[in-house]
């Protein structure tokens, strides 16, 4: 076989894998090693196997994941979020379906202190969603909300997603952080639109709450809730004025949770010490995607497979950058389907380079572009994660089916909100124009 022929076989094996539902860090790991062995030999593919991790465990950047997962474990686990829905629940109460546009908006404030998409969606559905369907509210509506809402955990930074993206496309991580700021307030204003405009169309799907908050019920709620946004703005501030860099602020943020559960006397042996396990297991999980990635993203190139497909889609679609972007964007929606989102950026990655580097595309740009697609893939069938996660943190509240079918509304909302990012590159590129 010649080395071409066996990098697609390699890709074909690979998604055979994944089909069958194989952890996909070790299938990238294996078949990467079994390729460069089967095209250069066993003591290539040794040193490779050697290198790798270090190299890339080494890099600076890397570091900052644990960092804000930490953070975001003690902000959760510390009683930092506590209130926040309840206190967004009053501000919104006027809005038709304020129920559901207040869990959006406490998902987006929980994604800037989380960076993840999976941990937003949990942790908000068990608040918001029993208290939406007490309320009479459509249960696919309640649902479909928070889910959706969840996956900003990905597109509002900080994002553990945005900085693997990063490291592997070589930009920095600030930038990339700003870039997704105005990308994600957007978005969860389309979904806030969305539910706003649907409950006018048909108030049986969220009927008025009729109570009305007690005198300095309002007031309490929001004293409740000022460490998280002092969280925030304390971490996301640092990046956004060049005090920090995104690693530091990591440390930071993770520092400054400890002493905001603290403050608050919700800081104790076993929530630090539960923070910290769930930290390290979770960067385990992406430490080994990505190293696996790294590994399979050397073979392919040295199998030729990029410059392959490279020069397909080119002679396919030209360099028209929104061209290429569009059949990406397909791809990435349709492998959304079946695999999850960081192990779909992170084998996809090494093929559209080279094409995205001839079309001169900005890669911060795309990176936002990337995210935001991967959130889609978060809530589609038939493996939508969030969805999944939202189905089994509410103990048969909602079925699976149901949940799905709330979150259909917000892929469409999605996809709205996809196309004016794509048309508008200024929403992703005008914050780190400043930063530069």
């Amino acid at each position: 076989m010649s080395m071409l022929e066996i990098g697609f076989a390699a890709v074909g094996v690979v998604l055979a894998l994944i089909a069958l539902r194989a952890p996909i860090g070790i299938v990238l790991l294996t078949v990467s090693f079994g390729g460069v062995w089967a095209a250069l030999g066993f003591k290539v593919a040794v040193g490779i196997a050697r290198a790798i991790p270090f190299d890339f465990i080494a890099n600076w950047s890397f570091s900052a994941v644990p960092m804000f997962l930490l953070m975001g474990y003690i902000a959760s686990n510390g009683g930092l979020t506590d209130g926040l829905f309840k206190a967004l629940k009053i501000l919104l109460r006027w809005l038709p379906g304020g129920l559901a546009s207040a869990g959006v908006a406490a998902c987006a404030m929980f994604a800037a202190a989380s960076g993840s998409s999976v941990a937003t969606a949990a942790a908000m559905s068990r608040i918001a969603v029993p208290e939406m369907v007490k309320q009479g509210y459509d249960k696919a509506l309640a649902a479909g909300a928070i889910a959706s809402a969840g996956t900003l955990g990905s597109l509002i930074p900080p994002s553990i997603i945005m900085i693997v993206y990063a490291i592997f496309a070589n930009v920095s991580v600030g930038k990339l952080f700003m870039a997704g700021f105005i990308p994600g307030i957007l978005s969860a204003v389309m979904y806030m639109t969305m539910i706003t405009v649907r409950v006018m169309a048909n108030p049986k799907l969220a009927p008025r709450v009729t109570e009305k908050p007690q005198p300095g019920e309002t007031m309490a709620a929001i004293k409740e809730v000022w460490p998280l946004p002092t969280l925030i703005l304390g971490v996301l501030g640092g990046i956004f004025a060049g005090v920090m860099t995104p690693t530091e602020a990591g440390a930071v943020g993770a520092s400054l949770a400890v002493v905001l559960a603290a403050a608050r006397r919700s800081l104790s042996v076993k929530v630090l010490m539960t923070a910290v396990r769930d930290a390290a297991v979770g960067t385990s999980t992406v430490f080994v995607i990505a190293v696996g990635a790294t590994m399979f993203t050397s073979f392919m190139g040295l199998t030729g497979v990029p410059r392959a497909v490279s020069e397909a889609l080119l002679s396919i679609g030209g360099d028209n950058p929104i061209t290429l972007i569009i059949m990406i964007g397909i791809v990435y929606i349709l492998l959304g389907m079946f695999i999850e989102s960081i192990g779909i950026m992170l084998l996809t990655l090494p093929i559209f380079f080279p094409m995205l580097q001839a079309a001169h595309v900005d890669m911060i740009w795309f990176g936002i572009i990337v995210v935001k697609l991967l959130e889609i893939g978060m809530i589609t069938p038939p493996v939508g994660l969030n969805c999944y996660v939202i189905s089994s943190s509410l103990n048969g509240l909602v079925n699976l089916t149901t949940v799905f079918r709330g979150a259909l509304w917000f892929i469409f909302t999605d996809l709205v909100t996809l196309t004016l990012i794509i048309a508008f590159p200024a929403l992703s590129l005008w914050l780190p124009s400043i930063m530069s």
